[in-house]
């Protein structure tokens, strides 16, 4: 049996960019700043931004100048990340 398949591109996009991918992107976002609040010093500034690509996505940020060495040495945003239940890889040019 052969099935003719084609992507629906728009569509995808329209998924992609649609409030119920921004809700869980947010949620998920929220979820990993709350875990980068118990890994450093209490009232240490988490930010979250979310902003909008070809998808929805979003940013955590430790606003403190200490925070790439928290990184660098205890590995803070990928522990959060990880216990968020993301997967964290390696980024490269190119990828």
């Amino acid at each position: 049996m052969l099935i003719d398949f084609r992507l629906d591109a728009p569509g995808v996009r329209e998924i992609l960019r649609g409030p119920e991918v921004r809700d869980l992107i947010d949620g998920k976002a929220a979820e990993v700043a709350a875990n980068v609040r118990v890994l450093v010093p209490a009232g240490t500034p988490i930010e979250v931004r979310g902003y909008t690509t070809d998808r929805g996505a979003a940013t955590v940020v430790v606003a403190d100048a200490r925070a790439m060495a928290w990184q660098a040495r205890d590995g803070i945003l990928t522990r959060a990340a990880g216990f968020a239940q993301l997967e964290v890889r390696a980024w490269r040019n190119g990828q």
